[in-house]
């Protein structure tokens, strides 16, 4: 149980800075707040999943900052490019493409991005996870339980909400029997943005969504 509370307070802690760097980039980008992320709550899941995926890799031994690095591109790159799979497939839109980047794999990773991954994974690694771990770990246990439980019933509900969103979205998408694409992906945007903060929040995190309606494989 400590372990397992340990682990997702550390999953939670870098979701929430993984959060916080996107909202950071588009803050300097559009000169204004966007919560980014599908989620409700100011936290980004990818990131703490790439953090522990990191993390259960390297293991407890010693490794080299090379491995560090390529095995930091290897697990972040797979996760972005199946979660970005995942989500076309479920919700019939590609919620960010890398196809007029170069060196990418079907849009859904690039060069661009590995790369970074790569470096923040063994920043995070050497540095910045030590010093994490140090201060959840001095938390008293029963706190510690008491937090994680806290913290998991709202990333629960949170992920609810935004999945029932997400589906509603999914259906107004349906609606639309035309085959421009394009078309399609206008009338979705001025929806998002005549509906509730829930469903804006949407739009403007992932403001070049593209449409796929047959859901087709690639």
């Amino acid at each position: 149980m400590e372990k397992f509370t340990t682990f997702f307070l550390l999953f939670i802690i870098y979701s929430f800075l993984g959060w916080l760097l996107e909202v950071i980039c588009k803050l300097f980008e559009l000169k204004r707040f966007v919560n980014r992320g599908f989620l409700i709550g100011p936290i980004c899941p990818i990131y703490g999943y790439g953090v522990l995926g990191i993390l259960f890799l390297m293991g407890d031994g010693e490794v080299d900052v090379l491995e560090v690095f390529l095995k930091s591109i290897l697990i972040c790159s797979v996760l972005e490019y199946f979660t970005s799979y995942i989500m076309e497939k479920l919700f019939k839109a590609r919620w960010w493409d890398y196809s007029k980047r170069k060196f990418n794999i079907n849009g859904r990773i690039c060069l661009e991005t590995m790369l970074p991954f790569g470096i923040l994974g063994t920043f995070i690694f050497y540095i910045l996870n030590p010093f994490v771990l140090n201060i959840v770990t001095s938390i008293p246990i029963v706190v510690r339980n008491i937090l994680a439980i806290v913290l998991l019933v709202l990333y629960i509900v949170d992920n609810i909400i935004s999945f029932n969103v997400m589906n509603k979205i999914k259906k107004e998408i349906n609606k639309h029997h035309v085959d421009n694409t394009e078309l399609i992906r206008k009338k979705v945007t001025n929806w998002l943005k005549k509906n509730s903060a829930l469903y804006r929040h949407i739009g403007e995190s992932y403001p070049k969504f593209k449409i796929n309606p047959k859901n087709e494989e690639e």
